[in-house]
């Protein structure tokens, strides 16, 4: 597990990157949580909604892990990439979040 820990290799300012938790491939194992410096993400149990969106693989973790990652500060999210390394499912990706000042 990488440790928390300030990254200065932050690749870009809060806000300009956001992280894709894939309910499908979280194992709710909360590595992401624990490494992230800028408390981006939490633990919640899956809501029905995301629940239902699930596959099969996705249906049989929840079963057994319960909760997933979920982003709650996705502002916060300074691309560091420390959340994609850690997470041993790789079910973290940092896509780029494109608004009117920033095309």
């Amino acid at each position: 597990m990488v440790k928390k820990e300030l990254n200065n290799h932050c690749k870009e300012e809060a806000g300009k990157v956001y992280p894709v938790v894939n309910f499908n491939s979280c194992g709710g194992k909360k590595d992401c949580v624990v490494v992230c410096p800028y408390n981006v993400f939490e633990m919640h149990p899956i809501t029905k909604e995301d629940k239902e969106k699930l596959n099969l693989k996705g249906q049989i973790k929840t079963f057994f892990f319960k909760q997933k990652a979920y982003v709650i500060n996705p502002d916060q999210c300074h691309s560091c990439g420390l959340c994609v390394q850690a997470c041993p499912e790789k079910a973290i990706k940092l896509t780029k979040h494109i608004n009117a000042n920033n095309k």
